[in-house]
C-alpha cells in the first residue's frame, strides 16, 4: 500500500473516530418557559415561625425568577442549535470519510491499469503501438492496428482525465473534511459555553428559591399562579377565542394524544422524552411520533414552519412565547395548550394567552 493511501485512509478513519467522540449523544437542551404551570398549593404549616417576606418583595422575587429562567431558555436554545448542527457535520464528515476511502480504491485501480499498459508496452519490446503499425507489411494488419492504435489513445487519454480528476476529488474532500472538523470543534465549544450558562441561571434561581420559608414559597406560587391567569384572561377578554374554531388535521389529532399523554412527567432540560421533556423536546416528539418530523428548537420551528394567523389555528400547531422564540407549547383547543414549562415543574395543561405570545406555526401545513 503507497504512503498516499496510508495516509488517506488513516486520516479518514481517525475523522470517523474524532467525530463519535466530539459527536456523542449527550444532552441536548430546549427552552424553558418563563411562566409556569398552574398548581394546587399545599397547606401552610402551622409550625412556620419566620417573619414572612412582604408581597412586593415576593413579587420582585417572582419576577427576578422569571428573569433567570428566561435567561436559562435562550441559552438552552443556543444548545440546542450547536447540537442539531453538530449531528449534521458529523454525518457530512463521516460522508466524507467515507468517499475519501471509495476514492483512493478508485485511484488504485486507475494506477493497475496503466501500470498494465506499461507492461504490455514492455512485452513488446519497448515499442509504442505505433512504430509496431509502421513494421508491418500486411495490409489487413496495418488497418486493424491502426484501429487499436487510436481506441488505445483515446484509452489512455481518458484513464489520465479520470486519475486527475480523482486525485483533485480527493484533494477536495479532504479539504472540505478538515472545514466541518473546525466547524464542529467552534461547535462543541458554543455549546459548552450555552451548558454552563443553563447551570449557572438555573442554580440561581434554585439558590434564591430555597431562601424562602415554605409559606412563602406557597405564597410565590399564589403570584405565579395569579399572573398567569390575568394574562390568560386578558386574551380571552379580548374575545380572540370567538374566532378560533380550527379543527385538527389527522396528524394534529396525533400530536396532541401524544403530548397530553404525557401530561405529569418532570421537566428537564435537553431531554426528549420518554420519561422527562424540555418544551420543545415534547413539541418536536409528539410531531415525530405523529409522523412528520419537525426541528428541535422553538427557535427553528418559529423560523422553518408556517406561520398562521392566530384565528386560524388549531389543535396541533406550535404557539411560540416571548420575542426569542424562547419557548413553545402546542394549542389543544379551547383556548389551551399543553406544554413543558421550565425546571421544577411538569407536563401540564395551560391558557394558550398565560404567556406573551409571538405567533403560531403549523407543522403539518
Amino acid at each position: 500500500m503507497g504512503t498516499g493511501k496510508r495516509g488517506l485512509i488513516a486520516m479518514a478513519v481517525t475523522v470517523v473516530c474524532a467525530v463519535t467522540v466530539l459527536a456523542a449523544p449527550g444532552t441536548a437542551f430546549a427552552n424553558a418557559g418563563r411562566t409556569p404551570s398552574p398548581s394546587t398549593s399545599p397547606s401552610p404549616d402551622p409550625s412556620a415561625s419566620a417573619t414572612p417576606v412582604p408581597s412586593k418583595d415576593l413579587e420582585a422575587i417572582r419576577e427576578k425568577l422569571d428573569h433567570l429562567y428566561h435567561d436559562a431558555a435562550v441559552a438552552t436554545d443556543a444548545y440546542n442549535a450547536a447540537e442539531e448542527k453538530a449531528k449534521q457535520q458529523s454525518a457530512a464528515i463521516v460522508d466524507l470519510a467515507q468517499k475519501i476511502v471509495k476514492g483512493q480504491q478508485k485511484l488504485d485501480e486507475l494506477r493497475q491499469r496503466a501500470g498494465a499498459a506499461a507492461a504490455a508496452q514492455y512485452r513488446t519490446g519497448g515499442l509504442p503501438d505505433e512504430a509496431q503499425l509502421l513494421l508491418s507489411d500486411n495490409p489487413q494488419q496495418f488497418l486493424d492496428g491502426a484501429g487499436r492504435v487510436l481506441e488505445g489513445e483515446r484509452a489512455t487519454k481518458d484513464l489520465i482525465v479520470e486519475m486527475t480528476r480523482t486525485q483533485q476529488d480527493l484533494k477536495q474532500y479532504a479539504a472540505d473534511a478538515a472545514d466541518q472538523w473546525n466547524k464542529l470543534e467552534a461547535g462543541r465549544k458554543s455549546k459548552e459555553a450555552a451548558r454552563k450558562k443553563i447551570k449557572q441561571q438555573i442554580a440561581a434561581a434554585e439558590k434564591l428559591e430555597s431562601r424562602l420559608e415554605k409559606k412563602e414559597k406557597e405564597r410565590l406560587a399564589e403570584l405565579e399562579q395569579e399572573a398567569a391567569l390575568q394574562a390568560q384572561t386578558a386574551w380571552l377578554d379580548s374575545g380572540i377565542l370567538d374566532e378560533i374554531n380550527g379543527k385538527a388535521s389527522e396528524l394534529g389529532k396525533k400530536a396532541v394524544a401524544y403530548a397530553t399523554a404525557q401530561i405529569g412527567k418532570p421537566y428537564e432540560w435537553g431531554a426528549e422524552g420518554p420519561k422527562t421533556y424540555d418544551c420543545s423536546g415534547l413539541t418536536s416528539q409528539a410531531w415525530a411520533a405523529a409522523g412528520h418530523g419537525i426541528p428541535r428548537t422553538s427557535q427553528e420551528q418559529w423560523k422553518q414552519l408556517q406561520h398562521v394567523d392566530i384565528k386560524d389555528m388549531r389543535p396541533g400547531d406550535l404557539i411560540i412565547y416571548f420575542d426569542d422564540a424562547s419557548h413553545v407549547g402546542m394549542y389543544i383547543g379551547d383556548g389551551a395548550i399543553v406544554h413543558a414549562p421550565r425546571p421544577g415543574r411538569t407536563v401540564t395543561i395551560t391558557g394558550a394567552g398565560s404567556m406573551p405570545i409571538l405567533g403560531v406555526v403549523r407543522p403539518d401545513a
